[in-house]
């Protein structure tokens, strides 16, 4: 009897221990795996990871067709089921890389609030627009029915206002709402004033990272364009990207971010331009010296390991630097940071001291395609930056021009 309760103990300790291992796995296993892949061929899916997964085709027998999307499940090693994926055959995709310097300018949908101010009065510091709930980071798009397009319209119907209740229209997290506001008579100027602070527009300069032939978009930077005191992501009322060119740089160091110095040439590259937080994209209205079309790499095939980043740091024409790549942990659960570039071609370290400000959306190619873009850098180690994947830029882009496409037709 004793011997059979302690061989019962020693499988039952046995069976707990590979229990926790396999849910140990399976957990490390899910961090790894994305909701979505890209093929161009079914047999081509690798999922890249250290235990060997085997992926069901479900319907496959059936229908093995390109352009078609199936529902994947995942079994460790080729037994244990622990998830589900989707895997789309698609046609190659291919895009002209870029890495040239655009200038920016945007206007944007209303004006941004960027602060909350009192307002010095005869009776003291009041403070209206605060105690009429209004926040910084909400857009004012229009005051008693009057649209707002800039700093100077704001003020000039607050003034025109004679101190009476005014009614503010307003967006705030994507969702409309209405304010009442009564200005106040400034002591000193004698002016009336809501006590704001408003921003209308952004200009900057940054590297485009690739045209796309088969829907006609250009896009770049690999992150969105967002206010320097809020941090919000500017809502584009309207803007244009044109041609630029690098005529200085301040070199990265002690902590202090580097930035390459360009000049606009107005050269007309986009004037229908959309926001994301991938990055900023545009339809194409002028003209690029466009190269031969390079495959994009699919997300699971970008690899750790050595690269070249494509970026300009004098004048227009853009040249290759050696680099490395590093895919991050939970690189195919995030839309924009993927992976570690790091910096590693003496010339391009001794010009710059690394990524700086600027070199956002220069693209990273690897085995000859286009894997991603640069898109920030470690402030603590200008060195090395984020990058995302390529392919999901591409995805936005088709996206946001297709549901624009479809928002004329309607």
């Amino acid at each position: 009897m004793k011997t059979m309760r302690i061989i019962s103990r020693v499988l039952f300790f046995s069976a707990f221990v590979f229990t926790a291992t396999v849910f140990s796995l399976i957990f490390s296993l899910n961090s790894k795996i994305s909701d979505n892949y890209k093929v161009n061929s079914i047999d081509d899916l690798n999922l890249n990871t250290k235990i060997p997964v085997t992926a069901v085709y479900n319907g496959y027998e059936e229908d093995g067709n390109l352009n078609n999307t199936y529902n994947v499940s995942l079994k460790m090693f080729g037994v244990i089921p622990f998830s589900t994926t989707t895997v789309s055959v698609v046609d190659k995709m291919q895009v002209a890389v870029l890495g040239t310097p655009f200038g920016i300018k945007i206007y944007t949908d209303g004006v941004l609030v960027v602060d909350i101010k009192g307002v010095k009065t005869n009776a003291g510091l009041k403070e209206p627009a605060k105690a009429a709930g209004l926040k910084v980071g909400d857009y004012i798009r229009s005051v008693d029915g009057n649209r707002v397009f800039s700093n100077e319209g704001l003020a000039e119907l607050v003034q025109q206002s004679g101190g009476n209740e005014m009614t503010f229209s307003i967006l705030r997290s994507n969702k409309n709402k209405t304010i009442k506001i009564k200005p106040l008579k400034e002591s000193d100027s004698g002016k009336y004033r809501v006590g704001i602070w408003v921003r209308d527009s952004s200009a900057g300069v940054g590297t485009l990272t690739f045209y796309s032939p088969f829907n006609n978009t250009v896009c770049g930077l690999g992150h969105e364009i967002s206010d320097v005191d809020t941090g919000e992501i500017l809502n584009i009322s309207s803007g244009e990207m044109v041609g630029a060119e690098i005529i200085s740089v301040n070199k990265a160091k002690d902590n202090a971010p580097g930035e390459l110095i360009g000049k606009f040439n107005y050269n007309v590259i986009s004037k229908e331009l959309f926001n994301r937080n991938d990055g900023i994209y545009g339809r194409l209205a002028g003209n690029l010296k466009i190269s031969a079309l390079t495959e994009v790499a699919h997300k699971q095939d970008v690899k750790g390991g050595k690269a070249q980043i494509l970026t300009t740091v004098s004048g227009e024409k853009p040249k290759l630097y050696s680099c490395t790549i590093s895919l991050l942990p939970d690189a195919y659960k995030s839309d924009t940071q993927n992976y570690i570039v790091t910096i590693t071609d003496e010339e391009l370290l001794d010009i710059t001291g690394g990524i700086v400000q600027g070199m956002s959306g220069s693209p990273v190619i690897q085995n000859g395609k286009l894997v991603g873009a640069v898109t920030h850098v470690f402030l603590e180690d200008p060195a090395k930056g984020y990058g995302i994947f390529a392919e999901n830029m591409l995805d936005t882009s088709n996206s946001v021009f297709d549901a624009a496409e479809l928002k004329k037709a309607s």
